[in-house]
């Protein structure tokens, strides 16, 4: 089957599974990007502040992020230089690297894309600045890059879906090859429990079904009909799909 076919029918497959079992709930405030893990939820706007939540209350937090990530491997983020900083100690220390994309889902460890869409992933263990860091190279090129408990998938500049099984705290390289996924997405997020989540082009929402320890890879996608051709951004932990608007609006839907 040629990736054309196969895209198609990935498309014609969810429009005829969507689903509505989400009940959404503007949150207030404006986001560009949002990041939700371990019952934490942290964003940016656009003017790269740095916001957490608390209850319902957005809380300021210091420093300039344009992408800011929060998980089992703590919680880090990326500035408009790609500089690299981890939140220790309640103070953002610099980690040696340049990343335009991270994220901090994985099973402790990071993960994330340079400006030449090579991805890299880091093994938690930095806490200060004489920490000593050594980052991974991943083969292969992916402009968005996500990880959870035991898989990580990427999305390439042509929006090409990658899926990558056997990653644990010890080894967050993976095992084996890229898997080409069927199907086109923009941006992918997968949860603290390998929930995996995207969004396509066109600005709608896709979940990926049954995922699991042997079936990291799922087997199909299913639109998520909320907001169609509005959202740029997602996130998922606990349950909570969290969804930014192209106008920066905030929702939390409770799956």
């Amino acid at each position: 089957m040629s990736l054309r076919i196969a895209t198609i029918l990935f498309a014609l497959h969810c429009l005829l599974t969507a689903c509505n079992a989400y009940t959404c709930e503007v949150i207030p405030g404006s986001l560009v990007q949002i990041d939700v893990g371990n019952g934490q939820v942290m964003g940016v706007n656009k003017e790269d502040n740095i916001f957490t939540l608390y209850e319902s209350t957005w809380t300021q937090i210091n420093g300039k992020l344009k992408h800011v990530t929060v998980g089992q491997a703590g919680i880090w983020g990326v500035n408009s230089a790609n500089n690299i900083f981890k939140l220790a100690a309640g103070s953002w220390v610099q980690v040696p690297g340049l990343l335009k994309q991270i994220d901090a889902g994985g099973d402790q460890f990071v993960a994330g894309c340079n400006d030449d869409d090579l991805p890299f992933c880091l093994t938690v263990g930095y806490m200060g600045a004489n920490s000593p860091v050594s980052w991974t190279r991943y083969p292969g090129k992916l402009k968005y890059y996500s990880c959870g408990p035991y898989s990580c998938w990427g999305i390439n500049s042509r929006h090409q879906i990658f899926m990558r099984k056997g990653v644990d705290s010890l080894h967050c390289q993976g095992v084996g090859d890229w898997q080409r996924i069927a199907g086109s997405l923009s941006m992918i997020e997968v949860g603290g429990d390998g929930s995996v989540y995207g969004v396509n082009s066109a600005g709608n929402v896709f979940r990926r079904d049954s995922t699991s320890p042997c079936n990291p890879e799922g087997d199909k996608w299913t639109l998520i009909n909320i907001h169609n051709g509005q959202v740029k951004h997602v996130s998922y932990d606990m349950d909570h799909l969290w969804i930014i608007l192209k106008d920066d609006t905030i929702y939390n839907c409770k799956v």
